[in-house]
């Protein structure tokens, strides 16, 4: 791409929409999304990340952007500019001096594969032979242990559990075990491009 190309890169006529990245405000994705969505009509595009997590309550599902502080969304630069900057939750257009990046459809599009129709990703808990895993919820709360062996089109798994100075194998709900550490969360998402 040429210098003057990259110049003009993002600066369309108007009456062109296109994707911008937009930085919100700490935590207020869902304002920002709401606010540009349904008070100026724009396309909005926030994927999330659901996965469960344990809590001293017990395993607790959870959603997340997958790009904290940030939202894309589709308008027309030159009209908009302002709209968009001001807008509740927004903490401004993402941009580098005078140069404002457009994201390619085609990015946008692949996200929206990825996520689906209601922009979350679902992140099921399934567990590798070996891995270490930590029992989420129950009597055995917290306890560290390791899988044997995973029971394919089963919701249950083979553990090894250190109890009472005693190694015991035992089956278990998935849904009882959560991975050690929150990594998978954003391995779950690379993994699909």
């Amino acid at each position: 791409m040429s210098l003057r190309q990259m110049e003009n890169w993002g600066k369309l006529p108007g009456g062109f929409p296109a994707w911008y990245c937009v930085k919100t405000q700490p935590k207020r994705e869902h304002i920002a999304s709401a606010t540009l969505e349904k008070e100026f009509g724009f396309e909005v595009f926030v994927p999330r990340l659901r996965f469960k997590r344990s809590t001293p309550r017990g395993l607790v599902w959870f959603n997340e952007p997958v790009f904290p502080s940030y939202v894309f969304a589709k308008f027309d630069f030159f009209i908009n500019k302002n709209i968009v900057n001001y807008a509740n939750g927004v903490a401004g257009i993402v941009h580098f001096g005078n140069f404002y990046p457009q994201i390619p459809e085609e990015t946008i599009a692949e996200l929206q594969k990825i996520v689906g129709p209601e922009q979350v990703h679902i992140i099921e808990n399934e567990f590798c032979e070996g891995e270490e895993v930590v029992i989420g919820d129950g009597p055995f709360k917290g306890l560290e242990v390791v899988v044997l062996r995973p029971m394919p089109g089963s919701k249950r798994v083979a553990i090894l559990m250190e109890f009472l100075g005693r190694q015991t194998v035992v089956e278990m709900e998935k849904s009882a075990l959560i991975k050690q550490k929150q990594e998978y969360k954003i391995r779950a998402f690379q993994d699909k491009f």
